[in-house]
């Protein structure tokens, strides 16, 4: 003690007295926490178990400078001396404050310091290490942007019954923070937990609780199973900020029986995880002191449940993510040995919502979801995708956090379209205005072709697998997948892609009137592009037969197209090529339907020996009823022929 100067005395603590004191060679102030101990092995004991905590560097933790003992001769007794940083101000001093003037702590400050207290335990629990003496009055504000945890404790220190009961007479608030298994001196990662519940429960009820209500209410939620109902119902009614968060949060912290209760990760995952506040605590993080290079790489060893293992426990540390990503993008698909997709599905949501903005790893996130949903799909077809809220909430937050990474937005594109299998996920998809935003994109990166491929095969997703409520934003789809299609003229997948689209823009009634010779034009270009391929086909001439049906003026463009050759001599060379294909035969008997219902396109299908081609079509696909009521009907016009004078007939219902 020789070399500190005592400056005050501030009140007791619950394991001793704490005294201001400035460091002699420099002026530097330090609070030194005298704990009185039993006896020598007592004081060694606890010294041995806090020695590790010199060593902690983190951003949110107050590390102790010096530890020693020392022997106060005028009470015959050891202490051990913990020196710590001095801040002027506490988590209490706000808390009392606020009660005082009867205000609620404002919601972004306090998402932000509950941030940075998450942060830093998370980093304590990592390293297998407990606070054990969480209190508002152990948490520092250093700035009033930035806390950090201070007292940490010993279990030694902890399990001195006498000293605990004796300071509980003194100040029955000290206890009120501890969970119900740490008053029988039985601290884990979880007692860590209650005492941060209640420190939130404090700060959220400050504004209508006075200290002494509070501390009561706190130590009967210890015997009370359903103790926090009432507090909860008045927090929303009184309109505190983030209650319905809460309400769902505090109840999983402040369980009593400690195996019930979450984990600080949890925690994390539950309070940030599409919350509308960001929380500054995330790109702190990224300055903290990083995990080793040969740390990680030694931890990173083994398979892929150890990989995902590694990645929960580092939550918080986006240069161990990265690692660990990149390790399981590179493993050969044997190794992959994960009841996939599910559990990395959410391992990997809970840590792109902590990093939303560390583009690297989100990149490598949704990489890897592309990657490992796409595997379980190839295994087996029938596999259920997981597109519940919290994945697509991610994704689209992706989309929006990131929109100047064309890289990023196309593999969230390509994670999309796999969820948007799911008739449930396309429609939460499109209520959340991702149909606007792939418009969007495909007018802002119409020079990037994997942006437009993905955004294309996307957008053929949403419209076959979701009820599309409102046209509105498809207005300027066509304008836009023509302008694709001009910009790509010879890319196959291009047209294929985008042939698809425009068939469903016209079931659902999307494409108008002017629109309908410039459609027609791309559909039967496309065609030409690549006869040999067979989605194109197929997604072509439905597209055709779509537009044929709701207007006679694309009839006319089918048939008399004005690029000078005949849409009817494609009809037959594609005829001759899938011959053998019905689905195939199946479109193109379709669209001839359409086109013979109008007297005015008979002649034409007359002249360019439509008639056999029907005629050998229906007597070739006798098993299918369908083909050959479509083939039927085409016979009987073409036969029958335009009645003099008849009105003009309507298209196929």
């Amino acid at each position: 003690m020789e070399k500190y100067q005592i400056l005050d005395q501030l009140s007791p603590g619950a394991l001793g007295m704490n005294l201001v004191v400035e460091k002699t060679e420099n002026k530097v102030k330090y609070v030194i926490k005298q704990v009185q101990c039993i006896d020598e092995h007592h004081a060694n004991e606890a010294l041995e178990e806090l020695m590790p905590l010199l060593e902690l560097q983190h951003a949110h933790i107050s590390a102790y400078q010096e530890l020693f003992i020392i022997w106060n001769s005028q009470i015959s007794s050891l202490f051990l001396c913990l020196v710590m940083e001095y801040n002027d101000g506490s988590f209490q001093e706000v808390i009392e404050k606020k009660r005082e003037t009867k205000t609620t702590i404002d919601s972004e400050w306090m998402q932000n310091m509950l941030g940075q207290v998450l942060d830093a335990l998370d980093y304590l629990h990592h390293l297998d290490i407990i606070h054990r003496n969480l209190k508002p009055s152990n948490i520092a504000l250093v700035s009033s942007s930035h806390c950090k945890l201070q007292d940490l404790s010993s279990n030694a220190l902890m399990t001195d019954k006498a000293k605990w009961n004796i300071r509980a007479e003194e100040d029955p608030c000290q206890k009120s923070w501890m969970a119900p298994e740490a008053l029988r001196f039985s601290f884990s990662q979880k007692s860590d937990v209650w005492s941060l519940g209640c420190i939130i429960l404090d700060m959220a009820s400050c504004s209508f609780t006075d200290r002494t209500e509070a501390m009561l209410l706190r130590k009967s939620l210890r015997t009370l199973p359903n103790g926090l109902r009432g507090i909860l119902k008045t927090m929303g009614e009184k309109n505190v900020p983030r209650a319905q968060t809460l309400g769902s949060l505090l109840p999983l912290m402040l369980q009593i029986n400690p195996s019930e209760r979450i984990t600080i990760r949890d925690v994390i995952r539950i309070t940030f995880a599409g919350s509308s506040v960001r929380s500054s605590s995330i790109p702190l993080s990224l300055h903290q002191q990083a995990v080793p290079d040969f740390v990680t790489d030694m931890l990173l060893e083994g398979n892929v449940a150890n990989i995902v293992e590694v990645m929960q426990n580092f939550s918080s540390r986006p240069e161990v993510q990265l690692k660990a990503m990149d390790r399981l993008l590179r493993m050969p698909e044997d190794q992959l040995a994960l009841p996939w997709p599910t559990e990395l599905v959410e391992v990997l949501t809970a840590i792109m919502t902590q990093h939303e903005r560390v583009l690297g790893l989100q990149l490598h996130a949704c990489s890897l979801l592309l990657c490992t949903l796409g595997r379980a799909l190839a295994q087996d077809p029938a596999a259920e995708v997981p597109g519940d809220s919290s994945v697509t909430s991610v994704l689209l937050n992706c989309l929006r956090i990131h929109p100047e990474s064309e890289q990023l937005l196309v593999t969230v594109y390509g994670v999309l379209t796999i969820i948007s299998s799911q008739e449930s996920a396309a429609e939460a998809l499109q209520q959340a205005g991702l149909l606007e935003l792939i418009l969007e994109h495909l007018r802002t990166f119409l020079t990037n072709r994997d942006m437009c491929i993905n955004g294309l095969s996307l957008l053929r997703a949403l419209l076959a697998a979701a009820v599309i409520v409102d046209k509105t934003p498809l207005e300027r789809a066509p304008v836009l997948v023509a302008e694709v299609l001009a910009a790509y003229p010879t890319d196959v997948e291009m047209a294929e892609a985008g042939c698809a689209v425009f068939w469903l823009l016209s079931l659902l009634g999307c494409i108008k009137e002017h629109q309908f010779a410039d459609a027609v034009t791309l559909l039967l270009r496309s065609i030409r592009l690549c006869q040999d391929r067979v989605r194109l086909v197929n997604n072509a001439y439905r597209g055709l037969a779509s537009l044929a049906k709701a207007s006679e003026l694309a009839a006319l463009q089918v048939a008399m197209p004005e690029e000078g050759s005949s849409g009817l001599g494609l009809i037959q060379d594609t005829y001759q090529l899938y011959r053998d294909d019905p689905e195939v035969v199946e479109n193109i008997c379709l669209l001839l339907a359409h086109l013979a219902s109008y007297d005015d396109i008979l002649p034409e299908l007359q002249a360019s020996g439509i008639q056999p081609l029907a005629r050998e079509i229906k007597e070739r696909f006798t098993s299918s009823l369908e083909l050959v009521s479509y083939a039927e009907k085409v016979l009987l016009r073409l036969e029958a022929g335009p009645p003099p004078g008849a009105a003009e007939q309507s298209a196929l219902p």
